[in-house]
């Protein structure tokens, strides 16, 4: 509704599989080498997002795949296919490693990387993979990729003019959340946040087409069109000073999305927590990442670089989480 339609579907929807295909108890873990724990925790909660496992573990994208050089979905496709099918208690994340610098351009081998900027370069360059044997296509259609029709969403952005009451709504793609937390104690009040009105006056006035002039308006942003994969990142890094927001944010191991969409009124929206990002330290240029994630069996477990630990629900709701992963 607003938007418009795709002009091609790259993935057919119905091929997206949301339940785990084969249930097992975690993989391996992955060898650290050196500052490599963000790389590490990132992989893990890519590895347990069932659509994307299930996707990958069918090998259909390598078969089809007509990409010269760097592929991020070969990549990843490789790398869960030997986490999942390993025989051993850790591996080491070569495939990943090797292509560290195309993942993103400003990384530095050997350099403690932050790894929600490591999980958007990723899921990125797996979007570009996608797209790669298509060119010129709408965003819409771009939107119809099996990476965004996973990960991916659409934010409204509606601004009301408080002279005449036009209404002007803008479109945007998402494939994450970023929600900051200094005023909030858990993620549902970060989102209530997130969807409060803005008030835009002062130099921060609004230009009305209708009215023709510089107004007063409310700007409030709503979730679209909801993801099947919810990724939220709680901004504990101050922009400036590197520092961290070390308070405790509740959230839930499941979630209602509904409340916080452009239709508020409707059936709810599921959600179930299964992967959590924690980092430990106090600033965003040190510290250290590990995970909690749900396996196919239903079981969490502890993964901090090799080790793979299983652990209960309640020590993976009680983190001082950093990237939320949930699935619809």
């Amino acid at each position: 509704e607003g938007m418009a339609p795709p002009k091609r579907i790259l993935f057919p929807p119905e091929k997206i599989c949301m339940v785990w295909q084969q249930r097992q108890s975690a993989g391996a873990g992955l060898f650290n080498v050196g500052n490599t724990c963000f790389l590490n925790a990132v992989l893990q909660c890519l590895t347990y997002t069932p659509p994307l496992a299930n996707y990958l573990l069918s090998q259909e994208h390598s078969q089809a795949c007509h990409q010269r050089g760097f592929c991020m979905m070969c990549i990843m496709e490789a790398h869960v296919n030997k986490v999942l099918h390993s025989s051993v208690s850790a591996i080491l994340p070569l495939a990943v490693l090797k292509v560290f610098r195309c993942i993103g351009e400003h990384f530095q081998p050997g350099r403690e990387e932050d790894a929600h900027d490591f999980l958007c370069c990723t899921v990125n360059a797996m979007q570009r993979a996608c797209l790669s044997a298509s060119s010129d296509l709408d965003i819409s259609s771009q939107s119809t990729t099996v990476v965004h029709q996973i990960f991916g969403g659409f934010l409204r952005s509606r601004v009301t003019c408080f002279s005449c009451k036009a209404i002007s709504d803008s479109y945007e793609a998402f494939l994450d959340v970023p929600l900051d937390i200094k005023a909030a104690s858990s993620l549902t009040a970060a989102l209530k946040d997130f969807v409060t009105p803005e008030h835009l006056d002062g130099e921060n006035c609004f230009k009305c087409n209708k009215c023709e002039k510089n107004v007063a308006a409310s700007k409030r942003f709503t979730v679209h069109c909801a993801p099947k994969v919810l990724t939220v990142c709680l901004k504990r890094f101050d922009c400036f000073t590197g520092g961290k927001i070390s308070k405790v944010v509740e959230y839930p191991e499941y979630l209602d999305l509904r409340p916080y969409m452009s239709q508020a009124d409707g059936e709810p929206l599921h959600y179930s927590l299964y992967a959590v990002l924690v980092h430990s330290g106090v600033s965003c240029h040190g510290g250290h990442y590990f995970c909690y994630t749900k396996a196919s069996n239903g079981l969490w477990y502890q993964m901090d670089d090799e080790s793979v630990d299983l652990c209960c629900i309640d020590t993976a709701l009680r983190q001082q989480a950093y990237l939320l992963f949930y699935v619809r």
